[in-house]
């Protein structure tokens, strides 16, 4: 009568928990295969699911490119000495008399006028000779007007002028750059490449630095790899232009079955789907699908039409990109496909894991289960 009873509770526990674990949801890391396909427009879902071909993968091949405006690239350089506003300009003036010359004292024929800054119109002011225009103009430039200034009042005046960069010879340099300043335009650093340099060039991964220059309300900006690639991106500087060296903002969401769940920073100016994965730790050898590696996207219109072959769709689109790493050339696709900001890639569990927890669980609770019985045998 008491086995009977033992083996009655033990029975009993046993149905409960295949009872609890077949009605309760077992923990999982998200959707499987099954469950983001039935998210289908086919099926009355909201994306259109897409199996990465060559041809997708050429489509969807769009990744940000920046450049310089035709203003920017047009732009000559700026002569070595050409004065700006807010520069420091020397002037001396040899005067040909002996007596009572026009600037010095009686028997000074050399008078120096130092440390003379170039006001913010540009001008500059010499006693007898008044405001004289001196930004735009080189030294030679300069030198020649305030000769042709003074000429009528002191005989044959003979005139030096020198330049020493000042505010409005300058750019700033900002962001993350090896040292952020001001820096004097000069012969040496006349172009964007060359002032990078001087600056030290920048403290960040140089793959994913972007460089933006900012020149009289107008705005343009190049991969720093770019740069220093196409010598047609290395433009001419002007007076005041702002650079500033940012981080590449881009980021993808890993989750699933992958070595790592997290918001993960592009690492290159462009990132394959192949990339993507080995960035996070891979596919988690003990429970990820390879058939099951999706990116879910919402698509540009243009592109989104151009992939799915309609002509009718309006606005953007979420489609979720089907890769299958078991196919022949699974791998090949996982290469050439690229992931883009915004993109959340997700690898589903295999569906024997799934198997394996009900298995653990069914496990675990069966041996609840004898413990129970065990306790309800001693209790008699």
């Amino acid at each position: 009568m008491r086995l009977t009873r033992a083996h009655s509770v033990k029975l009993i526990a046993l149905l409960a928990c295949v009872s609890i674990v077949a009605s309760c949801g077992l923990p999982r890391s998200g959707p499987n295969k099954r469950e983001l396909l039935a998210g289908s427009v086919d099926k009355k879902g909201d994306a259109f699911i897409v199996t990465v071909t060559p041809t997708v993968s050429r489509i969807t091949a769009v990744q940000p490119t920046f450049g310089f405006s035709e203003g920017f690239r047009n732009a000559g350089l700026v002569g070595s000495d050409t004065i700006s506003a807010g520069d420091v300009i020397d002037v001396t003036v040899f005067e040909n008399v002996k007596d009572d010359p026009l600037l010095g004292n009686t028997g000074q024929r050399v008078s120096s006028l130092s440390q003379i800054q170039v006001d913010g119109q540009g001008f500059i002011y010499i006693p007898y000779a008044g405001r004289i225009k001196a930004a735009g103009q080189t030294p030679e430039g300069l030198r020649q007007a305030v000769t042709r200034q003074l000429e009528d009042q002191t005989p044959d005046p003979q005139v030096t002028v020198t330049r020493t960069a000042g505010e409005g010879s300058t750019v700033s340099i900002s962001g993350q750059a090896a040292a952020n300043g001001v820096y004097p335009i000069e012969a040496s650093t006349r172009t964007l490449g060359s002032m990078l340099a001087k600056s030290g060039g920048v403290t960040i991964d140089p793959g994913v630095a972007i460089v933006r220059v900012t020149r009289g309300g107008r705005t343009g900006k190049v991969w720093l790899k770019d740069l220093y690639e196409n010598p047609a991106l290395d433009i001419a500087l002007r007076p005041g232009d702002q650079i500033v060296i940012e981080e590449d903002s881009r980021k993808f969401i890993a989750l699933g079955a992958t070595g790592a769940q997290n918001l993960v920073p592009f690492e290159s100016e462009t990132l394959s789907a192949l990339e993507a994965i080995a960035t996070v730790g891979g596919l988690s050898t003990n429970s990820a699908d390879p058939t099951g590696v999706f990116v879910l996207r919402d698509e540009s219109e243009e592109i989104a039409r151009a992939v799915l072959g309609r002509n009718d769709l309006v606005g953007d689109q979420r489609i979720v990109y089907v890769l299958n790493l078991t196919e022949p050339t699974g791998l090949f696709e996982a290469r050439d496909f690229q992931i883009r900001d915004g993109d959340t890639l997700y690898v589903t569990e295999a569906p024997f894991v799934q198997w394996q927890k009900t298995l653990g669980a069914i496990t675990g609770t069966t041996a609840a289960a004898s413990n129970l019985a065990s306790t309800a045998d001693a209790g008699n």
